[in-house]
């Protein structure tokens, strides 16, 4: 499997990781090497139809600021078309205004039959619809387990492994640095602007924190399992989203005289799409604490079902993109042997 990774940040860097250090156990299952043939950041890239290094690029990009020769003004559209690959692993940064470079790169892969494992939320919350057809018509797969939940895995469970439940409703935390805020503004008392200040300093919220504090984060993701799970279309913006930037220390204090907890829950079902703090009873799984993801999958068969994990960082991130890269693998390789041939159909 050729394998070209579009956008080099701290996402791709930990996908270079990945591959490198799981690289020998891959193709001994598989029989077969998961290769990088291509590396790209915003200004320059690298190619090998042998395969690069990905340790190596990483190392350029770190000392370098670039992963090798620039692009000269060429789009990236352009040089794929002298590039032979079989996957596009976009992670370009996330923009919820229009969606770009993202979009771009994946219907220029999908469109050519290409498929396609990505981690951003733009694309998929603004224009699913447009992705999924593309890779309909052309015979593509598009995969995008990293794009919710980081590494807890809510959107393969919900697809592959309950495909004999109707799912009713999903109810989840999908933001940790809200979570992380919530919980220190409860347990130590803190106000809401001090308690934002930890986050950053901790690392845990960008310094312009809009896209957290104000729901736009979890709103994407909202509108992604929307579309994915319960086969609405939607956008992010048929989400009714409320942020946490207007809870005050006084309304956390008084929940917990209720026993009670305020957290940021999305709500997704076939007729509900909203994004809200709400009060939660002490002890509930929604009740978690830290900078954890939560989803609780409410289902006609199995009751309610719950998975918590890890919901951002550069190797959690890395670890749902590769788990769909071998997904892909374990599918060619499956129909490698049902036709009885070495090349892939």
């Amino acid at each position: 499997m050729d394998i070209i990774i579009v956008g080099f940040g701290t996402v791709g860097q930990g996908v270079a990781e990945a591959l490198s250090r799981k690289a020998p156990s891959i193709q001994s299952a598989f029989k077969e090497k998961m290769r990088v043939v291509g590396v790209f950041d915003s200004k320059s890239y690298d190619l090998s139809p042998k395969g690069l290094d990905p340790r190596e690029v990483a190392a350029r990009k770190a000392k370098l600021g670039k992963v090798g020769p620039d692009l000269e003004g060429r789009r990236l559209i352009e040089v794929l078309q002298d590039v032979k690959y079989d996957v596009m692993v976009e992670v370009t940064p996330t923009n919820i205004k229009d969606a770009e470079p993202g979009f771009g790169n994946m219907m220029a892969a999908l469109s050519a039959g290409k498929d396609v494992v990505t981690a951003n939320k733009g694309p998929l919350a603004l224009r699913f619809r447009q992705l999924s057809k593309a890779a309909e018509k052309s015979g593509a797969r598009l995969r995008f387990e990293a794009s919710v939940g980081g590494a807890t895995p809510v959107i393969n469970m919900s697809r592959e492994l309950l495909m004999g439940e109707r799912i009713l409703s999903i109810r989840g935390i999908e933001n940790g640095t809200c979570n992380f805020i919530l919980n220190r503004m409860r347990d130590e008392g803190l106000p809401f602007d001090q308690a934002l200040r930890e986050a950053q300093e901790m690392g845990y919220a960008e310094r312009d924190p809009t896209y957290d504090i104000d729901g736009i984060d979890s709103a994407a993701k909202a509108a992604i399992l929307a579309n994915a799970i319960f086969r609405r279309d939607v956008t992010f913006d048929d989400v009714r989203r409320t942020g946490i930037r207007g809870v005050s220390l006084e309304a956390v204090e008084l929940a917990a005289e209720e026993k009670k907890v305020i957290r940021l829950i999305a709500e997704v079902s076939e007729s509900r799409l909203e994004v809200s703090p709400r009060l939660v009873p002490t002890g509930h799984p929604l009740a978690i604490g830290g900078t954890l993801n939560i989803f609780q999958l409410m289902t006609d068969l199995a009751g309610d079902i719950t998975v918590a994990g890890r919901g951002a960082g550069k190797m959690e991130t890395a670890s749902a993109i590769l788990s769909d890269l071998v997904a892909l693998m374990k599918e060619d390789c499956a129909s490698r042997r049902r036709n009885g041939s070495g090349n892939r159909i």
